[in-house]
């Protein structure tokens, strides 16, 4: 009988041991075996994950260290697990996801000459979600964040002898080293006050601390427990792209599509918001850091979504439909429904990898064109990918049953009942997302798939369906984006999906409870419902039956258009302030403190300046008897002349 610890220990390593396999033996082994044991790696982590769930909502759980690294002044840095449901839903999502991106990969990557290298970084990257998600500790947390952040620069620039992979790589690393900077200072912050870092420990302890103080630069006094989540929240920032640390994530586009579903469905992206939920008893002692991360989230829920708008790129169109749905589950973390934002987390991942992996399809059979004005009317000639596509569209614009409805109107509901400052804009934020998302939810399905053919001759002899190994996770995870809001819906409404891993605050309904049919019911009276039905019908209008109304409306709504089209100028502001900043004061300190102070002041001017007195003081020394004369007379009359006044 295999202990639980063992098999706790062989979910992560398991897919270590795929990438070490298929990066390091790959090159002689070849591709089929490279990938065979890739896939192997990855699947038992997914079986073994749905094992522990199991056991994990039969009543089991554990909270333990695996192995410690080192003891400092009594403060133990371990390696840990902490498997209870919080972490097995982030466990299944995580590999199931992954698992289906790894299959799909076969059939996306099967001409790159990469092949091996891409199946170890996607293995790689798995084994560092999973040591995040499982961690007990502060430590170990880190490590997988850091991981994560690191595996995500080697795949996004996985072409890198496209100029643009690089810097979307690099300005991904640098965006995220932002945030990361503020979730160290947090975990120090903790450390500080706890003296530990242990999350046990830590959750044990916040109550005697609460109401403690520190005293700022300026003498201002702040709360810890505030401080601490502020900084966690920049760390989270940073990962989940939230308002204004979000310019990286429509950039690490340039890496493959698979690596974009996996980073945008289940990994990376999804980080920030577990830590903010796993930090959840913490959070729930400062309305300061609540407010505020409801705020952010609203506004990175409603902004990226006007920016989908007006995205041709089929790929970018969905990228920034994850940095609203981020944005939903941002608010609500802000709003204490953390259950429903792990809900979420959880729809959004099938059917925003379901999307992904549609768009690399439609991009396989359009030879890599990825313009949404140089597709149209390929539905006939791509069903199996068309039908996803809709379904996951579906589920994006939270039309019921499909998944999305069910944890987007949860979120919207707790958003409703919150009383935390902010909450009256947030709700008007998230409502006014809903038609947006709908309306570029479908604008992508009826320029890509409807209307008349706008590919070029060439393309067009060619088009056909994707290989299975292409379609086939695209109807596994079409599955779960129909079904999972009916299942779960229940279990996040009375509390027991997540139960004690989180703080459960009943902010949904008087009594904290719905179910799948009540929602059902209630659909067609509420506002979300008609809004998302009028967001469709909008782009059936503009894109399907008057395609002549976009042009006339970009016209007309110029200035707009450009705002929107410059994703209201993030870029260009921090390409100002701090890139071409960084250099103009890096030539300011060359120019005036390095050469004309350092070298032309105190080196070389200190040189001079002795230079010049001693050739002042060599002519002093002529060898004239009148002239040593000359000088003792004068010294005499001075000494004279100081002895009779003083």
């Amino acid at each position: 009988m295999i202990s639980n610890e063992l098999i706790y220990l062989l979910i992560p390593l398991s897919c270590l041991f795929a990438a070490i396999g298929a990066g390091f033996l790959g090159p002689r082994i070849g591709r089929r075996l490279s990938h065979r044991i890739a896939i192997g790696g990855v699947g038992l982590a997914f079986l073994l994950s749905c094992l522990v769930a199991w056991d994990v909502f039969d009543g089991g759980y554990f909270n333990g260290s695996v192995y410690t690294w080192g003891v400092v002044a009594g403060v133990k840095f371990e390696i840990g697990f902490l498997i209870d449901s919080l972490t097995v839903v982030m466990m299944v999502v995580v590999t199931f996801v992954s698992l289906m991106v790894h299959i799909y990969t076969i059939g996306y990557m099967s001409d790159d000459p990469g092949y091996t290298r891409f199946f170890s970084y996607i293995a790689l990257f798995t084994f560092a979600m999973l040591m995040l998600v499982m961690s007990n500790n502060f430590l170990q947390l880190f490590f997988g964040w850091e991981a994560v952040g690191l595996v995500s620069y080697l795949l996004i620039g996985f072409w890198y002898e496209r100029e643009s992979a690089i810097k979307a790589n690099l300005k991904a690393f640098l965006v995220n080293r932002v945030g990361d900077f503020g979730f160290i200072l947090g975990i120090a912050a903790i450390l500080s006050l706890f003296g530990t870092l242990d999350y046990s420990e830590v959750f044990a302890g916040v109550h005697g601390v609460q109401h403690e103080s520190v005293t700022g630069p300026f003498g201002n006094e702040w709360s810890w427990i505030t401080l601490i989540c502020l900084l966690l929240f920049v760390g989270a920032m940073g990962k989940s792209a939230q308002v204004p640390l979000h310019v990286w994530l429509p950039d690490s586009m340039e890496g493959p599509t698979p690596i974009s579903a996996l980073i945008h469905a289940a990994t990376m992206v999804t980080a920030g918001i577990f830590l903010v939920a796993r930090m959840s008893p913490l959070f729930e002692l400062s309305t300061t850091a609540s407010s505020t991360v409801l705020i952010i989230g609203a506004l990175t829920a409603l902004l990226m979504a006007f920016v989908a708008v007006v995205q041709t790129d089929i790929k970018r169109v969905v990228a920034y439909s994850t940095l609203s749905q981020l944005g939903y589950m941002t608010v609500a973390l802000g709003a204490s429904a953390y259950s429903v934002a792990i809900f979420h987390l959880g729809t959004h991942a099938f059917f925003k990898a379901l999307l992904f992996l549609a768009a690399g399809s439609v991009i396989i059979a359009m030879h890599h064109e990825q313009d949404m004005r140089r597709m149209g009317g390929l539905r006939r000639l791509m069903p199996i990918t068309y039908l996803t596509s809709v379904v996951g569209s579906l589920a994006l614009a939270g039309i019921p049953p499909f998944a999305g409805f069910f944890s987007k109107d949860a979120i919207i509901e707790a958003v409703r009942h919150s009383e935390i400052p902010g909450a009256g804009f947030a709700y008007v934020a998230v409502l006014l997302g809903v038609l947006i998302t709908a309306f570029y939810s479908f604008r992508l399905i009826f320029m890509t798939f409807h209307g008349p053919s706008r590919v070029d001759e060439h393309t067009r002899t060619h088009l056909h369906e994707s290989p299975w190994v292409v379609t086939l996770p695209l109807v596994l995870l079409a599955i779960p984006s129909i079904f999972a809001g009916v299942l779960l819906v229940g279990a996040v409404g009375d509390g027991s999906l997540l139960g004690e891993s989180v703080v459960n605050v009943s902010s949904l309904s008087d009594g904290g409870h719905f179910g799948a049919l009540e929602m059902l019911s209630h659909a067609p009276f509420s506002w979300p419902f008609w809004l998302a039905i009028a967001g469709i019908v909008l782009a059936w209008i503009f894109y399907s039956l008057r395609p002549d109304w976009p042009d006339h409306v970009t016209r007309r709504m110029k200035l707009v258009h450009q705002v929107l089209l410059k994703k209201y100028g993030f870029d260009e502001l921090y390409n100002q302030v701090f890139a071409k900043g960084s250099q103009s004061l890096g030539h300011l300190l060359w120019k005036w403190v390095d050469q004309r102070t350092i070298d032309g002041i105190l080196v070389n001017g200190t040189a001079s300046l002795i230079g010049r007195a001693s050739t002042l003081f060599r002519r002093s020394q002529s060898g004239l008897v009148y002239h040593y004369a000359f000088v003792m007379i004068i010294g005499l009359v001075a000494i004279l002349s100081w002895l009779l006044f003083r």
